[in-house]
């Protein structure tokens, strides 16, 4: 559906049904799958034939989400995972092993520094991190021999920078590996990472794409463009043959499906992270409305940072679509159509009264969550971003007192008259 617009790709990609079939995408609820003949379910483990044989590695209704999502980010092949973090996690592992290394931005969610900064290294696997207005030349130097691949956020969760696209993947193509990117906040509505050169992108579907709090998942999206072959001596797991899966060469039998291949047979084989078919279905019904939702959740966002910023009690805010914000002309540049609906900010009263101010909210609920329908609040350095010390804090960036909120789709004045009552508490 290539040549179809955005929105009509939220509602018609995926699911094409043939005579008889349903319209509306089924759930495929079922574990395994039957075959007439033992050479036939023999050639779909020797992967001669496409098709289904258990829900661990693959299931109908996942791929035809994950189809969907392909093609809302151009890319040309996808598959879905339970969760954001097995997303960004299979991403990483299934082009590292132990004593390899990644460069990554410092500024993203807190459960992924964790992840790429303690839980990967156990593996073998170390990262560098490095601040997302890093200068060219140090962002150079944070390279290695063993690097094999460089990650960050196009909006970074909290600290709301806006990554440098064309800088990052510079540093990443000219020392021969692929630019990872998590897309959750912006989500192909407002910005299509593989226009700007990079190799694969990412996504926790719990945020908007879902759009509702409903389910937890995550995915990963390959456009098909890095060149795996041309580096072959240092992406042998994809250029030579896999002894675990028979000896197959995955860029040769898959050609531009050969990392999401790799990533199906062999991660999601050995460690399971499927998405549940019922995740996955309700994640589609999220994605037919996401472009009439994002442009709504900007518009909310924007409105209630304009009222905050005009606050005596309040100290700062941010959000790259404020033409004051640092992040503005990277925002201009990468997003012209909008950011995202969530938003950050202190108060003057520091820490303290940012806590008794979220506790005042009425309508507004504080939740461990973001980028659904509903307005939300929540203190990363209390609540996500809590198993940081100090420093780790700051180098993500986040302050003490920042709080972030996610603003939803409901009537801007309603969510602002809920704010205007908290602060007047403090």
């Amino acid at each position: 559906m290539s040549d179809f617009r955005m929105e009509t790709k939220c509602i018609q990609s995926g699911w094409t049904p043939k005579k008889g079939e349903p319209r509306v995408l089924p759930i495929y609820q079922s574990t395994t799958f039957k075959y007439d003949t033992s050479d036939q379910m023999g050639r779909l483990f020797d992967l001669e034939d496409s098709g289904y044989f258990y829900t661990r590695l693959q299931n109908p209704t996942n791929d035809a989400v994950a189809s969907k999502i392909c093609d809302l980010e151009g890319g040309v092949a996808a598959m879905l995972t339970s969760s954001g973090q097995a997303a960004n996690f299979y991403a990483i592992m299934n082009i590292c092993e132990a004593g390899d290394h990644i460069v990554c931005s410092s500024a993203i969610y807190g459960g992924t520094y964790n992840l790429f900064a303690h839980t990967i290294r156990k593996m073998g696997v170390e990262a560098t991190f490095v601040e997302p207005n890093v200068s060219e030349d140090e962002l150079n130097a944070a390279f290695k021999e063993n690097t094999k691949a460089v990650f960050g956020e196009t909006i970074s969760n909290p600290s709301l920078d806006v990554l440098d696209f064309e800088k990052f993947v510079k540093a990443a193509h000219d020392h021969q590996v692929p630019m990872i990117v998590d897309n959750t906040f912006a989500t192909p509505i407002n910005c299509r990472p593989f226009e700007w050169g990079v190799d694969i992108v990412t996504h926790s579907t719990t945020k908007y794409l879902d759009g509702h709090a409903a389910c937890v998942g995550g995915a990963i999206v390959d456009s098909g463009n890095f060149d795996w072959e041309a580096y072959g001596d240092k992406f042998a797991c994809l250029t030579e043959p896999d002894e675990t899966y028979h000896g197959v060469v995955y860029t040769q039998k898959f050609g531009k499906g050969a990392y999401i291949t790799k990533a199906t047979v062999q991660l999601m084989r050995d460690l399971g992270s499927i998405q549940s078919p019922q995740n996955a279905f309700l994640l589609n019904l999220g994605l037919e409305t996401l472009h009439l939702r994002v442009p709504r959740h900007c518009e909310n966002a924007k409105k209630v940072a304009e009222y905050l910023l005009n606050h005596e009690k309040v100290a700062w805010v941010h959000t790259p679509a404020l033409e004051s914000d640092k992040n503005y002309e990277l925002a201009q540049k990468y997003m012209p159509n909008g950011t995202c609906g969530v938003i950050t900010f202190g108060l003057k009263g520091g820490r303290d009264a940012s806590i008794k101010m979220m506790d005042s909210l009425k309508m507004v609920a504080i939740v461990t969550h973001v980028a659904d329908a509903r307005s939300c609040v929540l203190h990363p350095a209390s609540h996500t971003h809590r198993q940081m010390n100090e420093q780790e804090l700051l180098e993500a960036g986040v302050q003490p007192d920042l709080i972030r909120f996610s603003v939803g789709i409901e009537n801007a004045d309603d969510i602002i008259a809920d704010v205007e009552q908290a602060l007047a508490n403090i």
